[in-house]
């Protein structure tokens, strides 16, 4: 993957035919090789700036197009940039691809122009990421989450934090030079004290972790109830289609099905799920199954009662369970109390039933009457578990480097506990370290960066 000297090639709009199609070309030969097919000598003329000219092979006019000439090092990848804008003839598209592979460049390799911005230090690995992210951000949450990373105030908080934790190493590895002299240039308590910090600070960005996942690949919402009380008849509310089937027999839905629908600018992925109760029935007792299933997966559960033919106790029941089963703690209930258009003088008693359940709202599915409440009491879920300005971690990988470095703090808080050497306390604190620094980049392997920027489209 990693090939610095020559000057690689690629389509970076998607593939097919369009309007227009841009090609990227970066790196050392890109003017010479440009020079070569196009006819508007660059070389001559100001960076970022925009030119009109022709695409020929020899005296065979290839098409019209817009070359825009970017100099290093102000550019994203560091490198000579030029960005032709064709037609978007998928033959016009490789015929200029092969004329410039012809010339000397050679095709990148998936994310190879992020991984050069990366290399050539502008941007840092976790900034890198998160340009994947913005590419494939299907919302306004996921976007805003991309863009707030890219821009680097993530990265700035981790080098700080590492930068205190090397002033401390160093400080330990200094005392190792002089230990026949038993001295200590390294406070103990202060270094504690800076541990204890650091911990509460990283806690913080693992907790986030959850949140941004869910924002970043759809909030799981299930629909769970007794058969017969609506909740095919909510889903296709929600989703304003009829996306699932709605009958009068119980047991019609006996397989969940999902579909997902962007409210406030967050992706959420609603799963309408089969009836609980006892049956005979095998298919359905698996779908049923599955129900429970579903719930375990979910952030939020949409518990929705039929309030003209359910009784109250038993839903009650289902309410009570769900706050003492350790398997749904954390995880948000709100009650959907459905078909108010056939109880409307009896509202009075399940809201007294239910008075001491928050999140709760009276529906009409059916009339899609408080549809919107549902939405309202969903974005309010996400909204109080994130401050305007906190940081929120959206990859798996920065999650297990976080996790992994709270793990070596804990020890060297220990081994300070139990009076332990310097030098075990330096090896423990090297290992953190190392965790933080994967994370922006400072210290990376190929194969890391392998892994990271191979998941890149090609040509970005």
């Amino acid at each position: 993957m990693l090939q610095h000297d020559k000057t690689i090639c690629a389509i970076s709009t998607p593939p097919g035919i369009g309007g227009i199609a841009v090609i990227r070309v970066s790196g050392p030969e890109t003017l010479s090789i440009v020079a070569k097919l196009f006819s508007k000598d660059l070389s001559k003329v100001a960076s970022h700036t925009v030119h009109f000219g022709l695409i020929k092979e020899g005296e065979q006019l290839i098409d019209e197009v817009v070359a825009t000439w970017f100099k290093g090092p102000n550019t994203f990848t560091g490198e000579d940039i030029i960005e032709i804008s064709c037609h978007g003839s998928a033959y016009i598209q490789n015929k200029i691809i092969e004329l410039l592979l012809k010339h000397g460049a050679v095709l990148a390799s998936p994310g190879e122009f992020t991984l050069r911005a990366f290399l050539n230090g502008k941007m840092d690995l976790s900034q890198a990421e998160a340009v994947a992210d913005l590419i494939h951000s299907n919302s306004e949450g996921a976007h805003e989450l991309a863009m707030s990373q890219m821009r680097g105030g993530f990265s700035a908080d981790i080098e700080k934090l590492r930068e205190e934790l090397i002033n401390f190493a160093s400080l330990i590895e200094l005392e190792l030079d002089f230990s026949e002299e038993d001295v200590e240039f390294a406070d103990r308590t202060q270094l504690n004290n800076l541990i204890t910090q650091i911990q509460a600070y990283l806690n913080n960005l693992i907790e986030s972790f959850k949140l941004g996942n869910v924002i970043k690949n759809g909030v799981p919402v299930a629909i769970v109830g007794v058969p017969n009380v609506g909740k095919s008849t909510l889903l296709n509310s929600l989703l304003n289609e009829d996306r699932a089937i709605v009958s009068n027999i119980p047991g019609t839905t006996r397989d969940s099905i999902e579909d997902q629908i962007n409210i406030g600018g967050v992706i959420f992925r609603f799963i309408d799920t089969a009836g609980i109760r006892k049956t005979d029935d095998k298919i359905e007792t698996q779908g049923i199954k599955k129900t429970f299933e579903k719930i375990n997966e979910a952030e939020i559960i949409l518990y929705l009662i039929d309030t003209s033919d359910q009784e109250i106790e038993s839903a009650l029941s289902f309410v009570n369970q769900f706050r003492l089963d350790e398997n749904t703690q954390g995880k948000e209930l709100i009650v959907v109390l459905n078909k108010t258009d056939i109880i409307a003088k009896d509202v009075k008693l399940w809201q007294e039933a239910f008075s001491d359940v928050n999140k709760k709202v009276f529906i009409s599915a059916k009339d899609k009457n408080g549809v919107d409440e549902i939405e309202s009491l969903l974005l309010d879920y996400l909204s109080y578990r994130k401050s305007p300005d906190s940081t929120i971690v959206t990859s798996q990988r920065h999650f297990e480097a976080l996790t992994n470095c709270t793990d070596s703090l804990s020890k060297v808080l220990i081994g300070m506990n139990d009076g332990i050497s310097g030098d075990l306390l330096a090896i423990d604190i090297r290992d953190a370290l190392y965790s933080l620094g994967t994370i922006t980049g400072s210290i990376s392997s190929d194969d890391l960066l392998g892994n990271i920027f191979g998941k890149f489209c090609i040509g970005k």
